[in-house]
């Protein structure tokens, strides 16, 4: 059965602490293959600052060319939106039924799970795999963290955010250091984030 890692988000842009965690992930777990799941619309984000649907999955793609276990993928682009990480890997199971897939999420994430549609049995029928994050105020340990299909990864703590680069983009800062160097080239020239 192909092990698939699923690390959903907006990545708006995606940029270089993405690629630096999906790559320690395959590199330290069994996956096969990880897939950059580019949402268009997360239930808990605003959607008015989100480039378009297309120009994050062309970023993504651009950005994992030459990483031949990573991909991008739009399977939440025809689903109902908002967006429910259920009902993807519902949909992905049966389209994929050879497929086992493992979700990927910060550890900021764990925190908030019980706020997730049907949470319950994601954590019954999923295995997730939590990356350490940088927390605002006190760190609490997560009483998910001892369910059998949880599983912490000793990942680096990447401190870098799509925020913080669009708000950099738009007080023409140099951003170069910190996105892959083909999302880059995609984004200089262009109006985005500006």
């Amino acid at each position: 059965m192909k092990k698939i890692g699923l690390f959903f988000g907006s990545f708006n842009p995606i940029h270089i602490g993405h690629l630096i965690l999906a790559n320690y992930i395959l590199e330290h777990t069994d996956m096969d293959e990880l897939w950059f799941v580019v949402s268009p619309q997360n239930p808990f984000k605003d959607k008015k600052s989100l480039l378009k649907d297309h120009n994050r999955l062309d970023m993504v793609q651009v950005a994992v060319e030459s990483y031949p276990k990573m991909r991008a993928s739009n399977v939440e682009f025809s689903l109902p939106k908002p967006s429910y990480t259920i009902d993807t890997l519902t949909y992905l199971h049966e389209k994929y039924p050879d497929y086992s897939f493992s979700l990927i999420m910060g550890e900021d994430n764990l925190s908030s799970l019980h706020k997730w549609k049907n949470y319950e049995l994601l954590i019954k029928n999923h295995h997730i795999i939590v990356y350490p994050r940088v927390f605002d105020g006190e760190k609490k340990d997560s009483e998910y963290l001892q369910h059998e299909n949880i599983s912490m990864i000793k990942a680096p703590v990447i401190e870098l955010s799509a925020t913080e680069i669009r708000n950099m983009i738009k007080e023409g800062k140099n951003v170069r250091p910190m996105l892959p160097p083909e999302v880059f080239e995609y984004l200089d020239g262009s109006s985005f984030y500006k």
